[in-house]
């Protein structure tokens, strides 16, 4: 006989304001019991000296993380040039200083230049990533140095905002996968003087930005007064805006929802969309041309109404 979930039913994203100095699964605990929700999960972990955007999935929307885990990211950061640490960031053992030579912006610049686009990228030893079923960061701790490929990423937007006598602002917008800690890094590196990250802030993930994310307090403050805080959750469909949509009648959405590929008249369609019924958000499949038809076959079905 199988164990029944402790909690309610709970479908949506929520996204936070994730404060300095807790982990992104402190704040999960946190918001899940909250919510008193039976099931729930984060998009990507952020490390406790950052800050800002953390979506968290509830219920049926956990069913797309994987896809917003994917997404791309953008960051304000504030390096500390002159100084190396073992982490990368302001919480490790400095492990080298050097003089900051005179900078201007257009010095900074023709090096920041060198980071735009595609770049290989190695992933810092006390980053999450796993070698051998271990996070990297328990083999650094360890005084491990495990062997890291590169990885290629892509920096959209790498601008430089502000530049002090040993310090500078940078906002980056990039693709999953990119390190904020080894590409201030390697900037510093290529300044001469090395850097690390002193302050990280996150202003978007998954299509959603600060001005969607709520406090953590703001949360227990409406607990306190008795009010719902259901009413703070977006769609599980919100974050999958990058998909088409696809619209069904009749038999075609019934057969979807039994798990049933179904062809649909030809469109300029390939790869993940959103399928909507008259219910509204089914869930998503992949589309594949069939010559004058496409195929559907679902992937990820949401459950009754949590789709409305």
């Amino acid at each position: 006989m199988s164990r029944r979930r402790k909690g309610r039913d709970v479908n949506g994203i929520l996204v936070i304001d994730k404060p300095q100095g807790v982990t992104s699964n402190g704040i999960l605990q946190q918001v899940k019991r909250l919510y008193g929700a039976a099931k729930a999960g984060h998009t990507g972990a952020l490390d406790p000296l950052a800050t800002g955007v953390l979506p968290l999935c509830f219920g049926e929307a956990t069913k797309f993380s994987q896809m917003m885990l994917d997404s791309d990211k953008a960051y304000i950061t504030t390096a500390r040039l002159g100084v190396r640490t073992e982490t990368g960031d302001s919480e490790g053992e400095v492990v080298e200083e050097k003089p900051v030579p005179p900078l201007d912006a257009d010095q900074v610049e023709a090096v920041l230049e060198r980071f735009r686009g595609a770049i290989e990228q190695v992933p810092s030893m006390y980053s999450a990533l796993k070698h051998k079923g271990r996070p990297l960061y328990e083999y650094a701790r360890e005084g491990i140095e495990v062997e890291r490929p590169a990885r290629p990423v892509t920096i959209y937007e790498l601008t430089l905002l502000e530049l002090r006598d040993n310090e500078m602002d940078l906002a980056v917008s990039c693709t999953k996968g990119t390190y904020i800690r080894s590409l201030v890094e390697d900037i510093g590196e290529a300044l001469g003087c090395g850097a690390h990250v002193n302050a990280l802030r996150r202003t978007m993930a998954s299509g959603f930005t600060l001005a969607n994310a709520h406090d953590v307090s703001e949360l227990e403050a409406m607990r306190e007064r008795g009010e719902s805080l259901d009413g703070l959750l977006q769609a599980p469909d919100s974050a999958l805006s990058m998909f088409p949509e696809v619209r069904l009648e009749g038999s075609a959405a019934v057969s979807i929802l039994n798990g049933q590929q179904v062809r649909i008249s030809n469109q300029p369609l390939e790869g993940y969309v959103r399928l909507y019924g008259e219910q509204g958000f089914i869930g998503l499949a992949e589309a594949f041309p069939e010559g004058e038809r496409v195929l559907l076959v679902p992937r990820r079905l949401v459950k009754g109404s949590a789709g409305r």
